[in-house]
């Protein structure tokens, strides 16, 4: 087992969370989460786990929180205030970890992010992100991660409400994975002994698209659920009509687009080289929920 001190950062948030949870269950003791606001993770620290303050906003805060750090977790934000917010927040992370002389900096990507004609939105944050970390001379682990399963959740509700899987991912195959995988592999890859330099494709074990989600969702539910294919600008106004705010529908059917032509169908074996445990199939994610 590492004698390495681990940091996670996000910690507040569900990754960070599952990850810490994965680290304390294999044992790892010097372990670090940071946060904004610590009082939200009391819980951890009476587990053992040192708590921090950072924000990512304010520099200094990241300077104070990465001393005496090993091995560290950069978890993407969630920071669309305006434009350019989330690679800023990213590259202050990575100056400051290599300002306090961390050794091994890890970062949750998504996959195919190198590739610049992608139609992701959000592949441009972490495309710039990768590259600052690749220029930082840093050694460090980029966790590329497909879709979550968790996703389609509540798609997956309204389908066994009404018997219809409405998206506008139309064909466009997914190598869904959980939360809890990514969550794992983060914290093997964490906690690992590895030194140099690496690109991991996380997935899950197959890429289904949702109309063979609606195949395996009749199978494992005995309800017969339909597909239906949506234009994406009716995807957008029932999202907007569910109270998201337009800039976040945007983001969500922009990354059904993304789906549909075939941009998230990549599938790998990184959960297992990790973790030396298979990634869960969409079957078993979907029987959780019907």
């Amino acid at each position: 087992m590492t004698a390495s001190t681990l940091l996670v950062t996000g910690a507040a948030g569900h990754l960070g969370r599952a990850t810490l949870e994965h680290l304390l269950k294999a044992g790892h003791t010097r372990l670090v989460a940071t946060t904004r606001n610590p009082e939200g993770l009391a819980e951890f620290a009476a587990r053992g786990v040192e708590i921090r303050k950072a924000d990512f906003d304010d520099a200094t805060t990241l300077d104070a929180a990465f001393q005496g750090v090993d091995r560290l977790l950069i978890i993407s934000t969630s920071s669309f205030d305006f434009p350019g917010q989330r690679l800023a927040q990213h590259k202050r992370a990575i100056a400051a970890a290599a300002a306090a002389g961390v050794k091994h900096v890890l970062y949750t990507s998504v996959v195919r992010a190198d590739e610049a004609q992608s139609p992701l939105i959000l592949a441009a944050d972490h495309r710039a992100t990768e590259a600052a970390l690749i220029e930082s001379g840093l050694d460090y682990t980029i966790l590329r991660n497909n879709w979550y399963s968790e996703n389609l959740a509540g798609d997956i509700q309204h389908a066994l409400a009404t018997g219809t899987l409405a998206t506008a991912t139309g064909e466009g195959k997914v190598g869904w994975v959980t939360r809890d995988d990514c969550a794992r592999a983060a914290a093997a890859a964490l906690a690992s002994d590895f030194v140099g330099k690496r690109i991991v494709d996380v997935t899950g074990p197959a890429a289904l698209s949702l109309p063979e989600i609606a195949e395996v969702l009749s199978r494992v539910s005995g309800k017969a659920i339909a597909f239906a294919a949506l234009p994406s600008a009716v995807r957008q106004g029932i999202f907007e009509q569910i109270g998201l705010p337009a800039g976040l529908a945007q983001v969500l059917v922009n990354s059904e687009e993304a789906i549909s032509q075939g941009w998230l169908s990549t599938v790998s074996n990184g959960v297992e080289a990790l973790t030396g445990k298979k990634p869960a199939s969409i079957e078993e994610f979907l029987r959780t929920l019907a």
